[in-house]
């Protein structure tokens, strides 16, 4: 069953009379409890992609379906996880997440509980009286992850969630990501990401759909087949194939057959 459908996207900037084409004709499904990587090279509009599905930013052309809607602008079924954190500097980290939820009008008591117990989903209790300067990278993305995850998304977008960090917290917490989604009884349903980093991509994804350089569009995508956990395959020839796989299609703009 498809949780995203997006159809025939394209999006144009402009700006001092000139049009920039960011996006053209974009068309992807993405289906119930699967995680879908977006690569390609930068400034092709992945992360505009990314906030078209969001609500965030509005399409020129084309639309995106979610539960059969036209999405037209932010839900709490669909939240998002930002590069650069995102986080308010004069609030808490237990401050932080609560945010979404005080705009949807959650009472106080119940806001504070809930966003208490993501908190300790990314293993950051003990940190929830902690300003967002005195956290580390890693613990500001996992305030960011908790943020998303605190609305119970059924879909959780992330824009290049790791790409700022070392890689050993990259990692710690791709794998967290990964098990927190695989809990099939609690949200989110569905993950789509961002990446720049292929092998991130086949790690984390069951498809890598390929964008092309701007103006977006779509040229490819590779189905995972590696089992997960991946950490045990990660030396496999299996993996190593479908890194390069991706790679081609990102340097020759087509799919092997």
């Amino acid at each position: 069953m498809l949780a995203l459908e997006v159809r025939n996207i394209g999006k144009v900037f402009v700006e001092d009379h000139k049009e920039t084409v960011a996006l053209d004709d974009v068309n992807f499904t993405i289906a119930e409890d699967e995680f879908v990587c977006l690569v390609g090279p930068s400034g092709c509009g992945k992360s505009t992609m990314l906030r078209i599905i969001a609500g965030l930013e509005t399409a020129t052309s084309g639309e995106v379906l979610f539960e059969d809607k036209p999405i037209k602008g932010p839900t709490p079924k669909v939240a998002m996880v930002f590069q650069l954190f995102g986080l308010l500097p004069w609030k808490t980290a237990l401050e932080n997440v609560e945010v979404p939820l005080e705009v949807l009008g959650v009472p106080k008591a119940k806001r504070a509980e809930t966003a208490m117990e993501y908190l300790k989903m990314v293993h950051l209790d003990g940190f929830e009286d902690t300003y967002p300067h005195d956290l580390s990278g890693g613990m500001k993305q996992r305030v960011g992850i908790a943020r998303a995850l605190a609305l119970k998304p059924e879909i959780l977008l992330m824009d290049e969630p790791f790409s700022s960090l070392d890689e050993l917290t990259a990692k710690t917490l791709r794998d967290l990501v990964l098990s927190i989604w695989r809990k099939r009884d609690e949200p989110p349903n569905s993950v789509v990401m961002v990446s720049h980093n292929v092998e991130e991509a086949v790690y984390v994804a069951d498809r890598v759909i390929v964008m092309s350089p701007r103006p977006g569009r779509i040229i490819g995508e590779v189905k995972i087949d590696v089992p997960r956990p991946r950490y045990e395959h990660r030396r496999d020839e299996r993996y190593f194939q479908l890194v390069d796989e991706v790679m081609e299609i990102l340097q020759n703009g087509n799919h092997k057959q």
